[in-house]
């Protein structure tokens, strides 16, 4: 997550990639997760309250997203730039400004329904901007660049920071007590500057040895926070002439901080992290919020239901996110033991498998509760497939095999020593697996014989989909994409349009399909693979696991929490 702002003892509202924005309103103990929300996949890093309803986030692409219902829903705004905006502040639930890139300044005064743009004197961009009333503001960014107004940006006036350092955060708690801070380079230590005549002059004071510092909360004139990377987190309770060094018992980097009094705060960074502290930061306690974990696999039986799987840096642990409203929330499902999970196979809304490192598969028969299973031989699974409640494979240095729910598995040969990542099973009889060096195994029977196919490639070979026992379609390495109408007897190689890894595809019937890759990559085809077309995904992060279920509903997944929807076939 990339901003926060904690509006009471309660409720929390944060901000970050692929348009998520997450909320809390019991003090983080439980998460209401949105993703693309107004319709935008742009990442959001700003995040600004006027009051306990009016809020305003802003990110890339000029994105600018409005509440005035405490973060229940956003409506975009139209921000006439397609700049990156990189952080907002309001005073109150008609008056704020937002700055980004390239020393863009907008301002409104009607909340947002039109927005103006100042002009800042600078082309440096800007990183972070402070009002404390409707006249004055602060706002900073790259190159030590500080910009002063007390007119409500009708004029800006630099301010001399005294330091090249590149700023990220600044906050004011009233017109002449300031803070900002950052990292310097040669050598590289964070910076933290502190004014005290409204940047008429500023000081630099000691970070005692931090790096990357990212955001700065005062709550008065003496006591404030700041975060930064690898789990940084400071503290001061005198203006920071000291600065003391918290435990957050993470080493993920922290991106925002945001307190309401000298106790109670709460801090965002990579990887959907959240802290909670309610004694000033002598404790740190992390909660589960919105992931920006990594998904790797996702299994939709309906337009409404389906489950994502992955891993969690924050909690250490293999991530389960549910939903039963098409994607509109997703909550967070206990997995147990503490690993990766890479793929999901469900066949009705309550059937499910995950498979992942260590031996590790998952099952479950109410779509809730998760029981662990087990093969008896150690072994780390990359793909499951179950046609009914029952018949299933998984695969990963061997082939295993169930025909009671996973009750038992049988071991099946798979005639190659090359390592395997996907498989696919359209009936209890005929299934295929692909794997390292373009290799494609087919069987007729269960899997009680697997035979090698020709595939015409060396490239890693990542997926497959068969919508029939002779309809299928790989995908892999370097833009692969290969198409079989005979059972895999032939494979033709089609034309994708890229180079990027493709990692994921789904068929809704022989004609109907898509693929999704590194680098937010989507492909689709109305013919069955003849032609490929490249589709706007809004995602530059790795997209690595899609399940659609009619030609028009479908969800992928991937790197930071990535969940794009589509209901329209991805037009």
């Amino acid at each position: 997550m990339e901003a926060v702002v904690r509006l009471d003892a309660s409720t929390v509202v944060a901000v970050g990639g692929f348009g998520t924005i997450v909320r809390s309103t019991d003090g983080g103990a439980t998460w209401d997760v949105r993703y693309a929300v107004g319709g935008t996949t742009d990442s959001l890093v700003g995040l600004s309250f006027g009051d306990a309803n009016t809020g305003t986030a802003v990110g890339y692409e000029g994105t600018i997203l409005r509440t005035t219902d405490g973060g229940g829903t956003w409506t975009r705004q139209f921000s006439a730039t397609s700049d990156p905006l990189h952080a907002v502040s309001f005073v109150d639930a008609n008056t704020g400004w937002v700055v980004g890139e390239s020393g863009l300044i907008l301002s409104t005064t009607d909340g947002g329904s039109t927005w103006t743009r100042q002009f800042s004197t600078t082309t440096n961009s800007l990183y972070a901007v402070s009002f404390v009333d409707a006249n004055t503001g602060t706002a900073v960014g790259l190159f030590g660049t500080i910009l002063r107004t007390t007119d409500g940006g009708a004029t800006w006036t630099a301010q001399s920071s005294g330091t090249s350092a590149h700023l990220y955060g600044v906050s004011f708690v009233d017109r002449t007590v300031g803070s900002a801070v950052g990292v310097s380079f040669d050598p590289k230590r964070g910076t933290i500057l502190r004014t005290t005549d409204g940047g008429a002059t500023w000081t630099r004071q000691s970070s005692g040895g931090a790096d990357f510092l990212s955001a700065v909360s005062f709550v008065d004139a003496n006591i404030g926070t700041v975060v930064g990377d690898y789990g940084t987190i400071l503290r001061t309770t005198d203006g920071g002439a000291t600065w003391t060094r918290q435990s957050s018992g993470t080493s993920t980097n922290l991106r925002a901080c945001s307190f309401i009094d000298a106790s109670t705060g709460t801090l965002v960074g990579d990887f959907g992290i959240t802290l909670v502290t309610a004694d000033g930061g002598s404790t740190w306690t992390p909660q589960s919020g919105g992931t920006l974990d990594e998904l790797y696999g996702v299994s939709f039986v309906d337009a409404n239901t389906g489950t994502a799987v992955g891993f969690s840096f924050d909690s250490n642990s293999g991530t389960i996110l549910r939903t039963a409203d098409g994607g509109a929330t997703w909550t967070r499902q206990s997995s147990g033991p503490l690993d990766l999970l890479f793929a999901v196979s469900f066949v009705d809304a309550n059937t499910g498998t995950a498979v992942g490192n260590n031996n590790l598969i998952l099952h479950t028969t109410d779509g809730t509760t998760w029981i662990r299973q087990s093969t008896g031989a150690p072994d780390s699974f990359f793909g499951v497939s179950f046609v009914d409640a029952n018949v299933g494979a998984v695969i990963g240095i061997n082939i295993w095999r169930t025909t009671d729910g996973g009750a038992t598995w049988t071991r099946q040969s798979s005639g190659t020593t090359n390592r395997l990542s996907g498989v696919w099973f359209v009936d209890a009889d005929n299934g295929g697996i692909v794997g390292e060096r373009g290799t494609i195994l087919h069987t007729t029977d269960g899997g009680a014989t697997w035979t090698q196919q020709t595939s015409g490639t060396t490239q890693w070979l990542e997926a497959l989909f068969f919508v029939d026992a002779n309809i299928g379609t790989v995908v892999g390495g370097d833009g692969t994409i290969l198409g079989t109408t005979d059972g895999g007897a032939t494979w033709t190689q089609q034309t994708s349009g890229t180079t990027n890894r493709l990692n994921a595809v789904s068929f809704v019937d022989a004609n109907a399909g898509t693929v999704v890759g590194d680098l937010g990559t989507i492909l689709h085809t109305t013919d069955g693979g003849a032609t490929w077309v490249s589709q706007q995904s809004g995602a530059y992060d790795d997209l690595r696991g899609v399940s659609f279920v009619n030609v028009n509903t479908g969800t992928a997944v991937g790197r930071l929490g990535a969940i794009l929807r589509t209901t329209t076939g991805g037009e």
